[in-house]
Formats: C-alpha cells, sequence, structure tokens
C-alpha cells in the first residue's frame, strides 16, 4: 500500500469540498491540501436536468472546472476513502494509506427512493437523478428515443427534468404527493402559476396522488406502467425518479461520527465534528433552518459553499465569526422563460409555525417604461414579522433578474432587516436593465407590508 501525507484533507469534490479546499489553501497557504474525489469528471449538481433537453444537450458541457485548485497547487486523487483511522490520523483508500492533521467529509449527498420503490430499480427504464456523469450519460442514452416518461417527484430537479423533457418532443407526466409543485419553496398561489406554464409546456401535472408501483407488465425486466395510490395506471416507458436526496454518510457511520437530525454528520456552528480536527460541510452534514432553527432537508450548492468557507478558514482556529446559523433555503428556477426565486420562510410554513406575520405584494414591470423590449411582468412577495418588521422570507416570479434580486432578499434575512430599512434603501436602476427607481418592486412590497403594520397599530 503507497503512503501518502497531507496537512488537510477533503473527502469529496463537489461543490463543498472544492470550495473548502480553496478556502483552505488561501486562508493557510503553507498547508499541504489533498482532496480525494470518487469521479474524474465531476458534474455541476444543479445543471444536471438541462442535459437532458435542447439547454445542454450533453453530459460534456456540464464538467465542473477544476482549474482554480490545480493553479492554487491543491492536489487530487482520484478513489474512495473506505476506512480512516483517527487515532493514527490516517485515511484509507483501496490503496492508498493518507496521513493527515486535519480532515473534511465533505461525501455530498445520494438519490433518495422510498423503500416501497427500491426493488424498481432494477428495471430498466428506471433511474435516478445521480451526481454521476457515467450514470447520467446512460439515462440520456436510454431516453433518447422515448416518447413517453412519467417524473416522480414536485422538486426542483423534478420540475426542471420534467420541463427539458417536453422541450425535447416527449410526453411527460409529472406525480406529486403535495397538491402544488416546489412545495415548501413557494407559497400555494404562486405556484399555482408555475403549474400553468407547465400546462403551456404541455406537462401533465398529477397532485395529491403518488406512485405506489412501477409495473413491469410483460415481465421482461422493461418498465411500462406506474400506478398510483388513487388506483390509476399510466403507461410509460420511462420512470425518472426525482424524490429528493439523503446525506451520504456511510462513512461516516462506518469510522463512528455522530450523525444529526436525518442522519446528517453533527457539526457545530463552525462545521466541525465533536472531534474539532474533523469536519463536515455540504449536503453531508445535518443542518437547521435559519428562522425557525428546525432541523432541515433543505440542499443546496449555494449553502454547501457557505460551509466550505467557514470550515476551509476555521481548520487551525476561529478565525471569523460565522455570519449565518442556519440554512436561509434561497432557491431559483426557470419553468419556461418565467424565473420563480424563493428565499426564508414562505406565508405558509410562517402560518403554520404560528408566526405573527404580515405579508406585502407588488406587481409591475421589470424594465421602464413598460414597453423596453423584453419587458416582463414582475412580482414580490415579502414576509416580516408583525412586531418589528423583520424580513423573514420573500417571492419573485419575473425575468431572468430575479435570480439575482432573490439574493438581496437572502442578504436582508440573514442581516435581520426590516421593511423600514428597506424603505428608505437606495437602488440603481436603468431602463434596459431594472423596474422604476418610482416604484422599485422589493421597496413597493417593504412598503406594503409596513402600511399593514401600521394600521393594525392604529386599530
Amino acid at each position: 500500500m503507497q503512503k501518502t501525507s497531507c496537512d488537510i484533507l477533503v473527502i469529496g469534490g463537489g461543490p463543498a469540498g472544492g470550495v473548502c479546499a480553496v478556502t483552505a489553501k488561501m486562508n493557510y497557504p503553507q498547508k499541504e491540501v489533498l482532496v480525494v474525489r470518487e469521479f474524474e469528471k465531476q458534474l455541476v449538481p444543479c445543471a444536471i436536468p438541462y442535459i437532458f433537453g435542447e439547454t445542454l444537450g450533453c453530459s460534456d458541457k456540464n464538467v465542473a472546472s477544476c482549474g482554480a485548485a490545480e493553479d492554487m497547487g491543491i492536489s487530487t486523487l482520484l478513489g474512495q476513502v473506505k476506512d480512516i483511522d483517527f487515532k493514527g490520523k490516517i485515511a484509507f483508500t483501496g490503496n492508498e494509506a493518507i496521513s493527515f492533521d486535519k480532515l473534511i467529509f465533505a461525501t455530498g449527498s445520494k438519490p433518495f427512493v422510498h423503500e416501497s420503490l427500491r426493488h424498481s430499480l432494477a428495471l430498466d427504464g428506471v433511474f435516478t437523478v445521480a451526481k454521476n456523469k457515467d450514470l447520467i450519460d446512460k439515462s440520456k442514452a436510454y431516453i433518447e428515443d422515448k416518447k413517453n416518461i412519467v417524473v416522480v417527484g414536485t422538486g426542483f430537479i423534478g420540475i426542471e427534468m420534467a420541463m427539458e423533457l417536453a422541450s425535447s418532443g416527449k410526453k411527460v407526466t409529472v406525480v406529486g404527493g403535495s397538491k402544488h409543485i416546489l412545495k415548501g419553496a413557494f407559497d400555494s398561489e404562486i405556484a399555482a402559476r408555475a403549474e400553468k406554464i407547465l400546462a403551456n409546456y404541455d406537462v401533465d401535472f398529477i397532485g395529491s396522488d403518488r406512485v405506489i408501483e412501477i409495473i413491469d407488465k410483460n415481465d421482461d425486466n422493461i418498465v411500462n406502467a406506474v400506478k398510483l395510490k388513487s388506483g390509476k395506471v399510466i403507461d410509460t416507458e420511462v420512470v425518472v425518479l426525482a424524490t429528493g436526496y439523503k446525506p451520504n454518510t456511510e462513512l461516516a457511520q462506518k469510522v463512528g461520527i455522530s450523525l444529526g437530525h436525518y442522519d446528517g454528520i453533527w457539526v457545530d456552528e463552525y462545521m466541525r465534528t465533536q472531534n474539532h480536527d474533523i469536519f463536515a460541510v455540504g449536503d453531508c452534514s445535518a443542518r437547521r433552518a435559519f428562522i425557525t432553527k428546525v432541523p432541515s432537508k433543505v440542499m443546496l450548492a449555494s449553502t454547501s459553499a457557505s460551509e466550505g468557507r467557514v470550515a476551509g478558514s476555521s481548520l487551525y482556529g476561529l478565525k471569523y465569526i460565522k455570519g449565518f446559523s442556519g440554512t436561509i433555503a434561497i432557491f431559483s428556477t426557470m419553468i419556461g422563460t418565467t424565473a420563480f426565486s424563493s428565499a426564508g420562510v414562505t406565508q405558509d410554513e410562517a402560518e403554520e409555525s404560528d408566526m405573527d406575520i404580515v405579508v406585502g405584494t407588488f406587481s409591475g414591470m421589470n424594465r421602464h417604461p413598460a414597453t423596453i423590449p423584453g419587458a416582463q411582468k414582475q412580482f414580490v412577495k415579502l414576509i416580516a414579522t408583525r412586531n418589528g418588521g423583520q424580513i423573514i422570507g420573500g417571492q419573485i416570479i419575473g425575468g431572468n433578474e430575479t435570480g439575482e434580486m432573490i439574493n438581496i432578499i437572502g442578504l436582508m434575512i440573514e442581516s435581520a432587516q426590516t421593511v423600514y430599512h428597506i424603505m428608505s434603501m437606495q437602488i440603481a436602476t436603468q431602463p434596459m436593465l431594472t423596474a422604476a427607481p418610482t416604484n422599485y418592486p422589493i421597496v413597493m412590497a417593504a412598503i406594503m407590508a409596513m402600511k399593514k403594520i401600521e394600521m393594525q397599530g392604529n386599530k
């Protein structure tokens, strides 16, 4: 067995592991950083659906660059860590013994499939949305000449998969147990708008139902139908199980690392495990919600990257006070030519949690005047606490700028801004780029929320 040594060992080369390695090298340039990753070519996880349609068309266009790490002198080893001796500080792959000083688990997540459907993965034509280039290439090749597809799951990956497949001429049916798509990220009235766009693209959506059986009618190991809880049977040639992901913590469990909620690795605010020489970042770590502090299943590359930066700068002492405490749950997606974005808690979630809130909304145009070519309707919704007006959530529908506008709302939430701060926020506007300064939608939504607070106080 070959022997290798490093100061900082990162297990996993996804967004969390990559950012952690780069941050560690920037903060501790004298330290040797080694990343052990399973795949030579690492896919950009959030862009995987776009491989299946005309947007990207193939996985080769969705390979993450490792140029920055190489330029900084970060070493990479292809393989899998199979075991770890924490006392001796040695990690073992199939043929390497790697000695380390600090170790970071960045083992990511893997597709979750309900136990009632797992046996169906043995059928031809049944696929998960794996973060594995070879498996994605296999799925795409199989789907290429098929016409009828069922997507199980109504989250972002499921809906984006459905839209891409429909855009390439497939007949697509989306099945989910919730009444609306994108549950948890958007309030029902906004999700309903997204569903109308799905219908315009001839994507059938069946909500408040679920797949209970994946059927091989001909007993030839090839899927040809699904059965729903309602009793309905849908004929299909392909089933895509976009039913979420779960923390990849098999190695952590094997070596005795403590797990937290939803089987994520338990970490403190600085991504340290109970052994402060051992860290965990990204989807493999346990998370909690920023506002409510309840355990969270949210898995986002943006959150993973933030955690990677926190861990990478805290390996040899806490250099900076961590700026966030929990995942804000900040999302964006494109459905057709319309962008949908969300941050923080939804109105539905807040009301279910008995939070005393006000809601401010504003509809306008994303350019000024509205006759500017390419101008689109824009809608902003802000959720704030009734007492004090602190912004705790927001949702936007509009054009491409929505993806950056939601980041503004995310920062508002993270920095505990109130509707009173936003009312006087100074903004840059330009006719070809933004809404008008006289009715900038985020500001106007804050004013609408503020008016509700004042009306309550005047009663």
